[in-house]
């Protein structure tokens, strides 16, 4: 099966609304939404209104645009975002004087989530990937048995050694506790790349997760066109509800 996911729901409502246009002419079959930002009340509503498949986008990495958020909430998100854009490598590893601001900050942004939706998100992923940081793998504050995005699958020879030992070991670690896609792909490397045919054969016998930002024009435009349909044609696809 394959997963279109759209990220950023509720970001803002240039983004919600560019996913809710793929949505219904399904080029998109999941959300991920993230909640205390500028669109989220309203992207919660259209979502229940059309039944959408949601989860839940945690940002460790951006300032809340929303008008709902305490100050506390605020200052604590603040100090990770300063922490984990500060180079390519802090989310690899695991800071113990941030430990209650990401146990704050991840709490926060599952109540609200509940709040907006009335229910427990389909699955859970990350914005810029945070999701897979060091404190949030070691501290369990995912529950268990959640459905979660693995990190990225790559062909042969794509990444060094180094970095695919990384990776295998960390969802590893993450199926031993949670539930995963078989594959995660993101759909403007694959069509740079003209690896969606490898894709799409991969997704006739495993869930695969294609992870698309519909607000981005060329992924829009990708997303609506013949040649997409045309792929579709040929799969199963759904959300994560169906995993």
């Amino acid at each position: 099966m394959l997963i279109i996911n759209a990220d950023d729901w509720g970001r803002s409502v240039g983004e919600t609304d560019a996913a809710f246009r793929c949505y219904t002419k399904s080029r998109v079959t999941s959300v991920s939404a993230m909640v205390f930002m500028a669109d989220s009340q309203r992207a919660a509503e259209l979502a229940k209104e059309n039944e959408l498949d949601v989860g839940l986008h945690l940002n460790f990495t951006e300032r809340f645009t929303g008008n709902n958020t305490s100050a506390r909430l605020t200052h604590y998100q603040d100090r990770l975002a300063i922490y984990l854009t500060r180079n390519k490598y802090s989310q690899l590893f695991y800071n113990p004087w941030l430990r209650n601001a990401f146990s704050y900050s991840y709490r926060a942004q599952a109540d609200e989530f509940e709040q907006l939706f009335g229910k427990q998100p389909s699955h859970i992923d990350g914005h810029h990937h945070m999701h897979l940081c060091a404190n949030l793998l070691v501290s369990n504050l995912i529950p268990a048995d959640m459905k979660i995005r693995r990190n990225f699958s790559f062909w042969p020879g794509e990444k060094s050694w180094l970095n695919r030992a990384y990776r295998y070991l960390v969802d590893r670690r993450l199926a031993r506790r949670y539930c995963l896609a078989d594959y995660f792909f993101d759909l403007i490397q694959c069509i740079e790349g003209k690896k969606l045919d490898r894709v799409a054969a991969l997704a006739k016998s495993s869930n695969v997760e294609l992870m698309t930002h519909p607000a981005v024009s060329a992924e829009k435009a990708f997303l609506m066109s013949d040649e997409f349909l045309v792929i579709l044609q040929h799969l199963e696809i759904g959300g994560y509800a169906l995993v």
